[in-house]
C-alpha cells in the first residue's frame, strides 16, 4: 500500500509540473506575439505628459515602464502625447510580433497658449493620483501634478478626472478672480476597462 501511495504521489507531482510547464510556455508564447513600445522623454515636460494609444489614455509617460510597460498587438497604432500649453505630439507606428520599438518624444510649445492675467486656483487631491485631469474638456496633466494647485482662468469651469477602470469624476465650478478651490475625491472602480472622454 505504501508503494502505491508513493507512486501516486510521484505521478501527481509529475502531472502538476507538466501542467505548470505548459502554462509557462503558453504565457511566454503569448508575450512573443505582442510588440513592446518604449517612449523616451526629452525632458521633464515629456515625462509628465499624458499618453494615448489608438485614442485610449494609458497614463503619463514616465510611469509607462516595468509592470506598466506598453505591450501592443502587432499592426498599426497611433500614438498621441499631450501636455498643457504644448502642441500634441502624434506618431504612427507599426509593430511586429516580439518587436521592441523605441519612440523619442519631444513636445513643442503652443505659441497660441497665453496665461490669463487674472487667475484662480484649483487644488486637486485624488486617489489614484495618476488619473488624468481635464479642464473644459482639454487634458492638462495628471492629478499628482496639482496637489499644490492648478492655475486657471476665473469663470465657469468644467473639471473631469478620469482613469481606465474607474468611474470618471466630473464637476462644474464658478470661480471668482484669485479664488482658491479644492477637490478631494477617491475614484470608484468600475467594470469599464476604457476611459470615457469628458465633454467639452
Amino acid at each position: 500500500m505504501r508503494i502505491r501511495k508513493y507512486s501516486c504521489a510521484l505521478y501527481s507531482c509529475a502531472l502538476v509540473v507538466a501542467c505548470l510547464a505548459v502554462f509557462v510556455q503558453a504565457s511566454y508564447a503569448g508575450n512573443e506575439v505582442l510588440g513592446e513600445l518604449q517612449l523616451e522623454a526629452a525632458s521633464k515636460v515629456e515625462k509628465t505628459s499624458g499618453v494615448w494609444i489608438d485614442g485610449q489614455y494609458l497614463g503619463y509617460l514616465e510611469e509607462l515602464k516595468g509592470s506598466k510597460k506598453i505591450l501592443l498587438l502587432p499592426g498599426d497604432h497611433k500614438i498621441t502625447v499631450r501636455q498643457n500649453g504644448y502642441l500634441d505630439f502624434t506618431q504612427d507606428v507599426v509593430l511586429h510580433p516580439g518587436e521592441k520599438q523605441l519612440l523619442n518624444v519631444k513636445m513643442v510649445k503652443d505659441t497660441r497658449f497665453v496665461m490669463p492675467a487674472v487667475t484662480a486656483e484649483v487644488k486637486i487631491s485624488v486617489n489614484p493620483d495618476r488619473a488624468a485631469v481635464f479642464l473644459d474638456g482639454l487634458y492638462v496633466g495628471h492629478a499628482a501634478e496639482f496637489g499644490s494647485g492648478l492655475i486657471v482662468a476665473p469663470g465657469h469651469r468644467k473639471i473631469a478626472i478620469s482613469l481606465p477602470g474607474y468611474q470618471t469624476f466630473s464637476t462644474e465650478v464658478d470661480l471668482a478672480p484669485k479664488q482658491k478651490f479644492e477637490i478631494k475625491t477617491d475614484l470608484l472602480k468600475s467594470g469599464e476597462p476604457q476611459m470615457v472622454a469628458p465633454e467639452k
